[in-house]
């Protein structure tokens, strides 16, 4: 039995240029930080039967892997030429359609896995880029690079897409300022459940057809992605905090992002201590966060009379890994 624990995300900066419709023409900056809420999967050899048995929100039990509706499980499956009947269960502490990144880290999670079961070793960097391939090429979903390798890599870092689509990963902040950060931002779930893709396929569509608005918009998220590390490197939350609040100015300029309910908790957020403040992953609902310093019981009670349920994290540091191998 193997099983591994991969985390989910927050995005601090730049999300949203990490599509290649995007970064292939100029580039991608961003920086992302993996929480303690993880996505576990358990692999199993089924020695005795000759079917797959894939336990996610639904139970699938087939015979051939091109009958698996589980389109991840089934392309990973492929794509690492597993053909021994085996059961994959997934277990996740916040569940999929949230905007933490939970699909990619599930596929992350999964080759994870599914490479301790064939007994090879694997880096955090090609785990991330095979994730991306299942993605991107072969399901041709309209999605980036963010989450997977965020979830390969854990912790709180940079990372760089030349045009070319390679990534370099990096460490360049203080670890005891990020730790002094992480007491100052604040999760909430809205309640509200959507497909990324949905909003995520605008956005490819209107960068690919070279829509003046959607780059300038890309581009202007781009340069405070850029800002953004600058003011983390300078050790200056507040900066962060205002500029967060400039990021969600700027995101929610694009189709499907927000509608009225999420702009009104927004703007009481803000009146009750929040500086700044964005939907995390594609937008339109899961799960919102805040920097707020001051007065945080005013807003996680203003915020919990609307309905919106506090959800406190901390930071991860190992990324993916297989923790029990049996």
């Amino acid at each position: 039995m193997i099983i591994s624990k991969t985390p989910v995300r927050i995005s601090i900066g730049g999300g949203g240029t990490d599509l290649p419709s995007f970064y292939s023409r100029f580039g991608s900056y961003f920086i992302s930080a993996a929480i303690d809420k993880y996505i576990y999967i358990i692999v199993q050899e089924r020695r005795w039967y000759d079917e797959f048995l894939i336990k996610y929100s639904k139970t699938e039990l087939v015979k051939s892997i091109d009958k698996i509706k589980n389109e991840i499980v089934r392309e990973c499956l492929k794509f690492l030429k597993i053909t021994t009947p085996i059961e994959i269960v997934s277990i996740s502490d916040v569940g999929g359609l949230s905007g933490l990144g939970s699909s990619g880290a599930f596929t992350v999670g999964l080759l994870n896995a599914l490479h301790a079961f064939k007994k090879e070793a694997v880096s955090q960097h090609q785990l991330a880029e095979e994730a991306c391939h299942i993605g991107i090429d072969i399901l041709k979903l309209p999605s980036g690079k963010q989450d997977e390798f965020i979830a390969a890599y854990g912790g709180f870092t940079s990372f760089e897409i030349d045009r070319e689509g390679k990534v370099q990963a990096r460490r360049e902040l203080d670890e005891d300022f990020i730790r002094e950060l992480e007491h100052y931002l604040y999760m909430f779930h809205t309640g509200i459940v959507r497909d990324s893709k949905d909003v995520l396929a605008i956005q490819d569509k209107f960068t690919r057809i070279d829509d003046t608005k959607m780059i300038m918009n890309l581009k202007a998220t781009q340069r405070l992605g850029n800002k953004i590390r600058d003011a983390l490197k300078n050790k200056d939350p507040q900066k962060y905090g205002d500029l967060l609040h400039l990021h969600w100015l700027n995101k929610r300029k694009r189709a499907k992002t927000t509608n009225p309910e999420i702009d009104r908790w927004y703007r009481i957020a803000r009146k009750n201590g929040a500086v700044g403040g964005k939907i995390m992953g594609a937008g339109g609902g899961g799960f919102f966060l805040f920097y707020c310093t001051n007065g945080s019981w005013k807003l996680i009670n203003a915020l919990k009379k609307e309905g919106l349920r506090h959800v406190p994290f901390n930071f991860d540091y190992s990324g993916t890994k297989v923790v029990a191998d049996f």
